[in-house]
């Protein structure tokens, strides 16, 4: 049997660099498969876990519960039967629903769930929970273990309005409040394994995707923030060699889809992802700017971009932080934003792609 660790979070909660503390402080030397499941077209984080010498195995979809009823399950099963791992990381999109992951791993035959924890940002917490309720709830009431992040960045009365709000949502769940940079990762480690003992009592099993009951179609005029871009041709027109601009979701929703939870959103419903690629070359300052740029409606940004000083830019972006770092590169440089009714021709404006 494989044991099977999940890690989720909403966007920008921390779950890459937790993953990078435990694959340094605990699974060292372990056979070890990452399954990413990122939203949008582009997947950023890869190239800095492939670093740590681990399997990079990304599931890229715009339509979330899709993705996991067709593309993940298979991913699971194709890891299990080509790398036989001894151990796979399960890191889901920042906007997946945990319960949706555990009934998937739940219906793959091989795999032993060893632990699944939600990373909270510690400095976001209550307006994740007042502003996305249905993936940002769904992913700490699911958990058998919550962990903060940046707790060390705010007041202790703000670790304990968030502690309500997680308390509130999951009675039962073991949450790590200690800042991360006061533990190794074997002691987060085993909090995660300790508070976990099998699935969830009220999980439920993965349901017949094709259930005529439980259809519904995704109508472009009842989402017409998704129009407001126009294809991805149109988004492309003006574009000078090199630069590219996907629309996350889009060509997902050509088809009808068929979910097996009614009358629930999906991330599609709620986020517009855009995804670039571009061969510009950016100094710090140009990153700052454009990140300053985005509003109140992105709560993600990141990319890997080329530096006009011949490295590599990393950038990491949620309301009110930035992290810009070098990296390693990239096969060209590539730029994600996530939010609500995204504006591509402003996306465009800040960072330069014509």
């Amino acid at each position: 049997m494989t044991k099977v660790d999940v890690i989720s979070g909403f966007l920008g909660a921390g779950k890459t660099t937790l993953i990078q503390k435990l694959i340094k402080d605990v699974f060292n030397g372990q056979k070890v498969v990452l399954v990413e499941n990122e939203f949008g077209e582009i997947g950023i984080d890869g190239g800095f876990l492939k670093e740590a010498g681990v399997v990079i195995n990304e599931v890229n979809g715009g339509c979330i519960c899709c993705t996991l009823q067709g593309d993940f399950q298979a991913a699971l099963k194709k890891v299990i039967a080509e790398y036989h791992p001894e151990r796979i990381i399960i890191e889901p999109s920042g906007v997946g629903k945990l319960s949706d992951i555990l009934r998937i791993v739940k219906s793959v035959e091989g795999l032993e769930l060893n632990s699944y924890s939600t990373v909270v940002d510690a400095k976001r917490c209550k307006i994740y929970h007042k502003n996305f309720k249905e993936f940002f709830d769904d992913q700490i009431a699911t958990a058998s273990c919550v962990i903060l992040s940046k707790t060390q960045t705010v007041e202790e009365a703000d670790i304990q309005a968030d502690l309500d709000i997680i308390h509130g949502l999951n009675a039962d769940a073991r949450v790590i409040t200690t800042p991360w940079d006061d533990l190794n990762g074997q002691a987060i480690f085993e909090a995660m394994e300790g508070s976990s003992s099998g699935f969830p009592e009220d999980l439920g099993d993965l349901e017949d995707d094709d259930d005529d009951d439980n259809e519904h179609e995704h109508h472009h005029d009842e989402h017409e923030h998704h129009h407001e871009h126009g294809d991805e041709e149109e988004a492309n027109e003006g574009l000078s060699e090199g630069n590219h601009i996907h629309l996350g979701g889009e060509e997902e929703h050509e088809h009808h889809h068929h979910h097996h939870h009614e009358n629930e959103l999906d991330a599609d419903d709620v986020f517009d992802s855009i995804g670039i690629e571009t061969i510009n070359h950016y100094t710090e300052a140009q990153i700052k700017d454009a990140l300053a740029g985005l509003g109140e409606n992105i709560v993600r940004a990141k990319g890997i971009v080329p530096s006009q000083n011949g490295s590599w830019l990393f950038f990491d972006y949620v309301p009110g932080d930035t992290d810009i770092r070098e990296g390693a590169p990239a096969y060209t440089g590539l730029i994600t934003v996530i939010g609500e009714h995204v504006d591509v021709e402003l996306m465009k404006k800040l960072f330069a792609v014509k």
